[in-house]
């Protein structure tokens, strides 16, 4: 099964599927005046207006927070089908309303003196969006060497007078030396063989020291990073070794640092910060340099329930753990969250064309199921297949008409590429409208590690990613990759030994 190319509006005339996805362009112009393909303007080109209108000025296109689900433009069947016939299926629908609510709760979040939010970019790195995280006056945490030069590139500053980059990580990889030693960025260590790199190489820089505190939470078991089974990290009872290693090294410990799990409930949020702040009290007084202590990330968000986030007692806990810290160390001492699915989650819609429906049949060896085969997969939107996520489902043609349990699966050579199975890689079947040929199907809440887990398995290029703006302006912000992207870095290059 190949990927539409977008030329035709709906499968039910499309045959046979065009070989090669391409990205129709707007009416000719001046090849001096036209826009870079990953920063189109869509807003232009044979479009009826009225596709358009009323989303122009709404400035209510989603939810606020993790409310119940507000009709979005992922669920208007005609903007989707304009978007799609311009850049093909399947395709990434970013709302920037929803991201900027997103970002405004997690200042409000941090709004008293001394508490600082920073964005996990692994989230969702593009460059649209960390403009958007910097204009709002947050910072970053960076997990590899090129994470750092894509925030800098961005316009975050390098250097530790602030640290707006923080470079969190468990091993050094070969380009760790640009942004640490050139760049000024601050190293946030999580092993101790990282003070030896640093040593060798001639730093004498602060550091941040990452803790395994020997607890923590996720929404599955590969999402929890803290405790025995946790790489993350130093293990708390090494923390002291870890400190005189670095103070050897002649450098000096200016942030702790714990990440105890992603997805937790609010309860157990809650409780885990209260429980970091306690531990982090007892540590402070041992490090004479210290001015931060960061709490990590994990804000919670309900796939299935779309729970309100509590901001008014988070917010007070973060504010009573600053007084802790600072009372404890002495002096003041800046605390900071690093969310980064509560950021971009809801923002964010995959977008997929149905090419069939079919059935099996029970037998010995269990129940058939009817699946809605779509043009995206686990190399779009890989969650489901590794950890069994859920993600809710629509069929914006098919509103309103009787549902029947489907299952919906993508075109790879996998028996996975099922996006409605559970954590058991079993079969979870959902009550949807049967969709036809060609009908739009949704996979919502697909903001975080969903572009920036997607892959190019099956030698499939990545999907583009739209990004519609308030006044219902369109632009690409990532085009679709061609069989030029994917090889692009292979070579013949002789090795000199």
């Amino acid at each position: 099964m190949e990927r539409s190319d977008g030329e035709d509006s709906h499968l039910r005339s499309l045959t046979p599927i065009p070989r090669a996805p391409r990205v129709p362009r707007a009416p000719k112009r001046s090849e001096h005046s036209r826009k870079p393909q990953s920063q189109q303007d869509l807003s232009t080109g044979p479009y009826p207006a009225r596709a358009f209108a009323k989303w122009r000025g709404s400035g209510m296109l989603l939810r606020s927070m993790n409310a119940s689900p507000a009709p979005s433009a992922a669920a208007d069947p005609a903007l989707l089908e304009t978007i799609a016939r311009r850049v093909g299926t399947p395709f990434w629908l970013i709302e920037a309303g929803e991201l900027r609510r997103r970002i405004a709760d997690v200042r409000r979040l941090t709004a008293s003196e001394g508490l600082q939010a920073r964005y996990a970019m692994k989230a969702n790195p593009a460059s649209r969006i960390l403009h958007e995280i910097r204009a709002a006056g947050l910072w970053i945490d960076a997990v590899s060497a090129y994470e750092c030069q894509r925030a800098r590139r961005a316009g975050f500053a390098g250097g530790h007078r602030p640290p707006e980059i923080l470079y969190t990580a468990d091993v050094f990889r070969g380009d760790w030396q640009e942004p640490v030693l050139e760049e000024g960025i601050l190293p946030n260590l999580g092993s101790p063989g990282m003070v030896r790199d640093l040593d060798e190489a001639g730093y004498r820089g602060p550091v941040a020291l990452r803790v395994n505190v020997g607890f923590g939470h996720g929404h599955v078991n590969a999402c929890d990073t803290g405790g025995p089974s946790s790489k993350h990290g130093i293990w708390w009872e090494d923390i002291a070794s870890a400190a005189q290693a670095v103070q050897a090294a002649g450098c000096r410990v200016t942030m702790l640092h714990a990440h105890v799990g992603s997805g937790p409930q609010q309860q157990e949020l809650r409780a885990n910060l209260e429980r970091l702040a306690g531990v982090f009290s007892t540590l402070a007084p041992h490090f004479p340099h210290l001015d931060a202590v960061s709490l990590g990330g994990g804000l919670p968000y309900n796939y299935r329930r779309h729970e309100p986030l509590e901001i008014d007692a988070l917010h007070a806990i973060l504010a009573a753990a600053r007084s802790t810290l600072s009372q404890a160390a002495g002096r003041p001492i800046r605390v900071e969250i690093e969310p980064g699915r509560y950021y971009v989650v809801s923002s964010t819609t995959l977008v997929a064309r149905v090419h069939d429906v079919k059935s099996t049949r029970s037998n010995e060896k269990g129940s058939g199921a009817t699946f809605a085969m779509v043009d995206a997969g686990f190399t779009d939107l890989v969650r489901p297949a590794m950890y069994g996520s859920h993600h809710r489902i629509s069929i914006p043609a098919r509103t309103g008409s009787p549902e029947e349990p489907l299952c919906v699966a993508g075109p790879l050579c996998e028996s996975g590429d099922v996006f409605t199975r559970g954590a058991d890689e079993m079969l979870e079947p959902r009550l949807l409208p049967r969709p036809h040929r060609g009908d739009l199907l949704c996979l919502h809440d697909a903001g975080a590690y969903g572009y920036a887990m997607s892959s190019h398995y099956n030698s499939l290029g990545r999907a583009p990613q739209v990004w519609l703006e308030e006044d219902g302006s369109l632009s690409l912000i990532s085009r679709r990759e061609t069989l030029d992207d994917l090889l692009r870095a292979e070579c013949a290059e002789p090795l000199a030994l």
